[in-house]
């Protein structure tokens, strides 16, 4: 095991050990406890009591965070010639099909979501074996496959995210960067804790969520109280 580094020392030195904290303090401390030299993302990570491998525990949504996520994300619109003017609109950063495909075939994935219509789905499945592992496979569920292109990318581009529960039970994902006011990620923190809440699967039975933790780019783990979510007896 690598030895802590003399910044992260002194990080880790602000967290009281085994406390949890109300999600506004949590989200000051993060931005403390932050000391890279680049505006580190905020991650919020979230163990649940489920069991992944059975199909109705599987946790699976999308939020749009109030705030952004601080990141820019590329946008690839795989459709027919009648929707490029419209997705060029809406802000996509690359908007074709066969040239497309051609160029993920050949290894190309310098992209963040991929939207398309139900139309080239047929398509797009060729290349599924290619984005499946990334992430980037088009889906209903996440609203990534639709005929309201302008919509999906607009979302998307305002701070629109999926997400999906591990192997192991664990929801991670960004909510944001250190440079965002306290306020601001604890307005985004808890619109993505909320959604992950309401997604509870009504087969399982025990605790949901086990814990909540926040924290910056290479910063400790700040444990969130979620007793005002309503699940300190859970």
């Amino acid at each position: 095991m690598s030895k802590l580094t003399k910044n992260q020392k002194a990080s880790q030195a602000k967290v009281e050990p085994g406390k949890q904290y109300k999600l506004a303090d949590a989200c000051s401390l993060v931005k403390e406890t932050a000391f890279t030299k680049f505006d580190s993302s905020v991650d919020v990570a979230m163990r649940l009591g489920v069991d992944p491998r059975k199909a109705n525990q599987m946790v699976r949504g999308v939020v749009t965070l109030p705030n952004g996520t601080g990141k820019t994300k590329r946008v690839l619109v795989l459709c027919t010639p009648d929707k490029e003017a419209e997705a060029k609109e809406a802000g996509a950063d690359y908007v074709g099909l066969d040239e497309y495909i051609d160029k993920i075939k050949g290894g190309w994935t310098d992209i963040d979501v991929i939207v398309c219509t139900p139309s080239v789905m047929g398509k797009v499945g060729i290349i599924g074996r290619i984005l499946g592992p990334r992430g980037l496979m088009p889906n209903p569920k996440t609203g990534t496959v639709t005929m309201d292109i302008k919509q999906a990318v607009s979302e998307i581009k305002a701070g629109k995210i999926d997400f999906k529960v591990d192997k192991q039970g664990i929801i991670c994902t960004s909510i944001g960067k250190v440079s965002f006011s306290a306020e601001q990620l604890a307005q985004n923190a808890s619109e993505f804790i909320n959604t992950v809440i309401k997604l509870k699967p009504q087969t399982l039975k025990g605790t949901y969520v086990k814990s909540v933790f926040l924290s910056s780019t290479m910063g400790p783990g700040i444990q969130v109280d979620m007793k005002s979510f309503g699940l300190s007896e859970s």
